[in-house]
């Protein structure tokens, strides 16, 4: 049996963003994804295996190697494939390009949020962490708020100022704290380890993206920023328990399980309920999100041919 080889230049080509955010969006519709990770370790290297199972849509294991040493030969530090089984017989239907596949995973996994949650009318978008998920989320974030103003900060100015230059009339924030402030929409996507968005700059009737924090660790937006907004996350299974953003204030007793108004198997919730209130959307990741994208990959392709 033959299948696909998706690499990612020819496979970007076929998608749009709008058309991912619903084919996410029709995926929680379907029965609840069962989920694993699995890791292997040889010192520094790293094997991660990231698996999902949905009933009516299929199979996919996302594996990613990371090896800290390949830069200095020159090489990706991060490298993988998406192998996509059937859901009918579980034959392999295709093998996608990992850095594809994550791209478009991660950026659209805000994306919806944003579509239901962020003000209509938002006009300034702020982008923290001027690295490859920034450039991502520019991306995203113009196919639904295209008259938008663009800006961006980042711990090193330098960096933003490069960043800013790929994209016209992009403007460099050097005030994280006015940026914040002014802008309507937030999306943040560092490493940071200690929060650095203060909830006190947050303004009524703003959107906060979180898309850095991915371990117990790691934390973006401090403790007034959690309380001051209605929270959303993608996945309570990949969220709590997993991720500082939401566990750390969950184990102070500053919210509870109930202040978290749902996730995307609550879809109809995400609502915003007035133009003043503050909305923060937690994004979490998973396989079974990579397991949507890779089949929307996937039809876009066929579809093509």
């Amino acid at each position: 049996m033959s299948f696909p080889i998706i690499p990612f230049d020819e496979g970007e080509k076929l998608l749009d963003w709008i058309g991912l955010t619903q084919a996410l969006a029709a995926g929680h519709k379907l029965p609840k994804a069962e989920i694993a990770d699995s890791f292997l370790y040889r010192g520094k290297d790293t094997l991660l295996n990231r698996a999902a199972w949905i009933d009516g849509m299929g199979l996919a294991v996302k594996s990613a190697t990371v090896f800290p040493g390949n830069p200095a030969a020159g090489k990706g530090m991060v490298n993988g494939g998406v192998n996509l089984y059937a859901d009918s017989d579980g034959m392999l239907e295709a093998l996608v390009d990992f850095h594809l596949v994550t791209k478009w995973k991660t950026a659209g996994d805000s994306l919806l949020a944003a579509t239901r949650l962020a003000r209509p009318d938002s006009r300034k978008i702020l982008v923290l962490g001027a690295g490859t998920v920034g450039r991502s989320l520019v991306q995203a974030y113009s196919a639904a708020f295209p008259q938008a103003e663009f800006s961006i900060w980042n711990r090193t100015i330098a960096k933003a100022a490069d960043f800013a230059a790929e994209f016209p009339g992009m403007t460099v924030a050097e005030n994280l704290a006015s940026a914040v402030s002014d802008a309507d929409i937030i999306t943040s996507a560092t490493m940071s380890t200690e929060p650095f968005i203060q909830g006190d700059w947050l303004r009524p009737g703003q959107h906060l993206d979180l898309i850095g924090a991915y371990r117990p660790d790691m934390r973006e937006a401090d403790d007034t920023a959690i309380t001051r907004a209605r929270v959303f996350v993608d996945s309570f299974d990949t969220t709590i328990g997993h991720i500082g953003e939401i566990n750390i204030p969950l184990e102070n007793g500053l919210i509870t399980r109930e202040d978290m108004v749902a996730d995307y198997y609550d879809l109809d919730k995400f609502v915003r309920q007035s133009d003043d209130e503050i909305t923060l959307f937690k994004n979490g990741g998973g396989a079974h999100l990579d397991l949507m994208t890779s089949r929307y990959i996937l039809d876009r392709w066929n579809a093509a041919r």
